[in-house]
Order: C-alpha cells, then sequence, then structure tokens
C-alpha cells in the first residue's frame, strides 16, 4: 500500500486560489486589528491624562511614521469589514458557488484597495 504525500511543500511554488488569499489576509488583518487596539487604547489613556501629555500625543500623532500605522490600521479595518460582510452576504446563500466565491473574492480585493486609497486620500489631505 503507498500512501500519496505531497511532494512539494515550498508555500512559494504552491498556486493558491484567489478566495485563498482572501481568507488568509482577512486573517491577518484580524490579527493586525487586535494589535491597533491595543496601540490605540494606550494613545486614547495617555492623550486623557492631562495637558501636558495630550500635547506631547498630539505632536507624536504628526510624525509620518504613526500615520502610516494609522493608515495601515485603517486599511485592516476596511479590508477585515469588506470581507466579513462578503461572508455575511454567503451565510445568505448568495455566492456560494465556485464562480460566486471567486468573483466575491475580487470584489473583496478590489472594493478594498478603492476604500483604502480614500482613506489614505482622507487621513493625508
Amino acid at each position: 500500500m503507498s500512501k500519496k504525500r505531497p511532494v512539494n511543500l515550498d508555500i512559494g511554488t504552491i498556486h493558491l486560489p484567489v478566495t485563498a488569499y482572501v481568507s488568509i489576509l482577512h486573517r491577518v488583518s484580524g490579527v493586525v486589528l487586535f494589535g491597533a487596539v491595543g496601540l490605540f487604547l494606550w494613545i486614547l489613556d495617555s492623550s486623557l491624562s492631562s495637558e501636558e501629555s495630550f500635547n506631547s500625543i498630539k505632536v507624536f500623532m504628526s510624525t509620518l511614521t504613526v500615520q502610516i500605522i494609522i493608515w495601515l490600521s485603517l486599511a485592516a479595518l476596511i479590508y477585515h469589514l469588506v470581507a466579513g460582510l462578503r461572508h455575511l452576504v454567503m451565510d445568505y446563500g448568495y455566492g456560494e458557488t465556485l464562480s460566486g466565491g471567486i468573483l466575491g473574492a475580487k470584489l473583496v480585493l478590489v472594493l478594498s484597495v478603492i476604500l483604502m486609497l480614500m482613506a489614505g486620500f482622507w487621513l493625508w489631505i
């Protein structure tokens, strides 16, 4: 009896469908949001402790690095929200076929990129 095992487990050469990438990114965005919540709660706590700490947080928030972190957090929130809405739509029975799942995954990616660019425009303009 011979067992047929995968020969190649190099993740760089395995070609996953778009639905797998959307699912993986949905999980990654959830982890990023978990960390971002802690960061933003620390910023909120620091800004409310005194007028001096509020002013220091205000200066801290105006740096480019922090603004990029804020944008990345917004991007994770946007992606997680759009992918979550896709799951809600699928819970109602729409897009459960293979072609519907692929179309839904592509829509999640396109809509998320558009909303992320809009969030960046809103943040920096």
